[in-house]
């Protein structure tokens, strides 16, 4: 049978809802279900599944989405390379409002999510590269037009408040280049399911202990992230029919020669 989809792309339902011809998707997992039904659409000569990573109306809040459930699901459906657009503050002033970024890192700073699917036996992978290489190079090409910063450490926090001014230079100083609150355990997901994972993340706002005499607030972030919607769903289209069609990263093989606990879809 067919996939349904070979790639994935996870992020907000305002970058894809443009597109012709799609077709929507219910899929149950031993996990839940994912955030929303799964929107498969043709790009370009690739089939593309989107789900948006906090549902249609934005109900579930970082550390409450069912990311287990998502990653999952879109396996389910044949995908194999995952695009996952995300909105993030600059941890450094250089990184202003409207700035792309293609992390190459990232530093875990969430507490109590669910962040495996391998719950009994050693299942230790390899995550020293967290995203994927040829999906950095297929996205950075894409994203030519609005300048990508190439590499960068995503700290991710636990939400939903924003950092406070101390925290934010910490971040800094351990050598985090933006902040956000959803890349884990997306990225660790993926690659416990063998799947290419590549971040392309949106600048919204400098971090509280950047510079400035104010917070970070949520009407910024959302106005900046809307102001960009459109930059962001040309990159996104464009990178989806840069990616391999044949699968030759370290990713395809990472479960290579391991016992897993579980049966993959």
């Amino acid at each position: 049978m067919n996939p349904a989809a070979e790639i994935g792309v996870i992020g907000g339902s305002g970058l894809y809802a443009l597109l012709d011809g799609a077709s929507e998707h219910e899929v149950s997992t031993p996990y839940g279900a994912p955030s929303d039904p799964i929107t498969v659409a043709q790009v370009g000569d690739r089939r593309v599944a989107f789900l948006p990573r906090h549902g249609r109306d934005h109900r579930f809040p970082p550390h409450k989405i069912p990311y287990q459930a998502n990653l999952w699901a879109l396996r389910a459906l044949g995908v194999r390379q995952i695009v996952a657009p995300c909105a993030v503050g600059g941890l450094r002033p250089e990184f202003g409002p409207g700035t792309f970024v293609v992390p190459d890192q990232l530093i875990d700073r969430t507490s109590g999510r669910a962040q495996t699917y391998y719950d009994t036996g050693a299942v230790h992978l390899n995550f020293a590269d967290p995203y994927c290489p040829d999906g950095r190079r297929a996205v950075l090409a894409a994203a030519v037009p609005v300048a990508p910063v190439d590499g960068g450490t995503m700290v991710v926090v636990e939400g939903p408040r924003f950092s406070t001014r101390a925290e934010s230079r910490w971040f800094t100083a351990i050598g985090g280049t933006i902040v956000n609150m959803t890349g884990h355990p997306e990225a660790v997901l993926a690659r416990e399911l063998g799947l290419c994972y590549t971040s392309i993340a949106l600048v919204t706002d400098l971090d509280a202990g950047v510079e400035g005499d104010h917070g970070v607030t949520q009407e910024e972030v959302f106005r900046v992230f809307a102001d960009n919607t459109a930059r962001l769903r040309s990159v996104l289209l464009d990178a989806v029919t840069r990616l391999p069609a044949e699968r030759t990263c370290p990713c395809a093989s990472m479960l290579d020669g391991l016992k897993l606990p579980i049966e993959l879809p």
